[in-house]
């Protein structure tokens, strides 16, 4: 084949190209939307109380000391996450907060029901339920009151609420409040009356699990106690230890000790409890 036709044809695509890539070049493209700003520091450090980041830094300065003293590299990684882990392990069951919020919950819908039975309308019955209502709902409470106050139509300040509470059991008593408000008769109150009895009986249910659920999670914070406590006095007395002073030796006891907080984290997940899922739809805008 001639090869001046083969450059041609050549320079011919390659023409072709560009001019096309200048036509893409001119079209107007939407301005590409704006990157969420980057965290220098991640959202689990700045959860983590401030005595506990200071002990981390101590932790992980005196592991650099002592690895580079004493050659124990795996100090430097293992002091700073024992810090880091530990309150985590041995924390108790969160299930309790739940529970009295529950119970709030049910508190709150059977003094509404007295409410509502004595004869005032749904939304003044909402806020005459804030004088008492129990401590653990009472800012979302008050903020439904505040809605109520601001115009806001019904229906719109329930669902808000609801994404205030943030709870199953706080779905179903909105539910039944939205229903209330678009029929308007006297059938919410004998609802609302028995899902109180219902998320009271759940609440009773609930304590009594938790109870059981307590004695393994107690077991298993000694047996972490003594373990880290024992591990901690044989490493002073340099015998017990002395085999896992090489690199191998190093590696197998960071295997050990990875293996034994995986354990550790496998039972508190299955000692914790899921959350329910919700089903009121939230909020999309500020719609009033």
């Amino acid at each position: 084949m001639n090869p001046q036709l083969i450059a041609s044809v050549l320079a011919g695509t390659l023409i072709a190209c560009g001019l096309a890539l200048v036509v893409l070049g001119l079209r107007r493209r939407p301005a590409p939307p704006p990157r969420p700003a980057r965290r220098r520091v991640p959202a689990w450090v700045v959860s983590m109380p401030r005595w506990q980041r200071l002990a981390t830094l101590a932790a992980l300065l005196g592991g650099v000391v002592i690895g580079t003293a004493t050659g124990w590299v795996i100090l430097i990684v293992a002091l700073p996450l024992a810090v880091m882990g530990l309150p985590v392990l041995l924390a108790t069951s969160d299930a309790a907060p739940r529970i009295a919020r529950m119970e709030a919950i049910a508190e709150w819908t059977r003094n509404l029901s007295g409410v509502l039975t004595a004869g005032q309308g749904l939304e003044q019955a909402l806020q005459a339920s804030l004088r008492s209502t129990p401590d653990a709902i009472r800012p979302e409470v008050s903020e439904l009151v505040g809605r109520l106050r601001a115009r806001w139509s019904t229906e719109t300040a329930l669902r808000a609420f609801a994404d205030d509470l943030d709870d199953a059991t706080g779905d179903l008593v909105v539910a039944a409040l939205i229903l209330g408000s678009r029929k308007r008769g006297d059938g919410i109150t004998r609802v609302l009356t028995g899902l109180a009895e219902s998320v009271a009986d759940d609440v009773r249910v609930r304590r009594q699990l938790e109870a059981d659920r307590a004695k393994p999670r107690s077991s298993a914070r000694t047996t972490t106690l003594i373990s880290v406590g024992a591990l901690a006095v044989f490493s002073l007395s340099g015998q017990f230890l002395a085999p896992y002073g090489s690199p191998l030796g190093q590696a197998l006891l960071a295997l050990y000790l990875s293996a034994y907080v995986g354990c550790a984290i496998w039972l508190k997940k299955l000692a914790a409890e899921p959350a329910a899922a919700r089903f009121v739809a939230r909020r999309t805008g500020p719609t009033r």
